[in-house]
C-alpha cells in the first residue's frame, strides 16, 4: 500500500488520528524523531483509541534510516510550498508521503530532494490541519488504486 512518514510530529492528537487512518486504509506509518510528545501520552492514546495497541507504526531516529529500510516506489514531500498539485499525480502502491511538523513544515532540503506536492487552498491561512492533509492525500492515492 502506501507509507505515511511524519517528520518530527509535534501534536499528539494529530498523530493519534493519523494512526487510526493508517490502520483503516492499510498504510504503514513511520514517525521520525524527535517527537514532540511521548508515545504513551494520554491525548495520543485518546485520538488513536485502541489502534495504538496494534503497533501500526514505526519510530525512526532519522529520515535517512527510514527511507533506506522501507520499500518505496516514489517519495513525495507534502508542503504548502509544493510545486505540483496532488491531483496532478498518478500515485502507485508503495509510494511514500513525507509530512512535516505542524509548527514549521518540512525543511527546504526535504522539499527539494523529493517530488514536492501541495493541497490547494483559497485562503491566506498557513495550512490545513496535518491529520486532514494526510487524509486528503492518502484517500486520493487510494482512490486511484480503486480502493484495493
Amino acid at each position: 500500500m502506501f507509507h505515511i512518514i511524519l517528520f518530527e510530529p509535534e501534536i499528539p492528537p494529530n498523530t493519534g488520528n493519523i494512526i487510526r487512518l493508517s490502520v483503516n486504509i492499510g498504510c504503514e506509518l513511520h514517525l521520525i524523531r524527535p517527537l514532540g510528545f511521548s508515545i504513551d501520552q494520554k491525548s495520543l492514546r485518546r485520538a488513536g483509541m485502541d489502534y495504538i495497541s496494534e503497533k501500526q507504526f514505526n519510530i525512526w531516529d532519522n529520515l535517512d534510516n527510514c527511507l533506506n529500510k522501507i520499500r518505496i516506489s516514489t517519495i513525495y514531500s507534502v508542503s504548502t510550498k509544493g510545486k505540483k498539485n496532488y491531483t496532478d499525480i498518478n500515485f502507485r502502491s508503495g509510494d511514500a508521503f513525507i509530512f512535516g511538523p505542524e509548527s514549521r513544515g518540512l525543511p527546504k532540503k526535504i522539499r527539494n530532494d523529493y517530488t514536492s506536492i501541495f493541497i490547494p487552498m483559497r485562503s491566506k491561512g498557513r495550512s490545513i490541519n496535518l491529520a486532514n492533509a494526510v487524509s486528503v492525500i492518502l484517500y486520493e492515492a487510494w482512490r486511484q488504486l480503486d480502493f484495493n
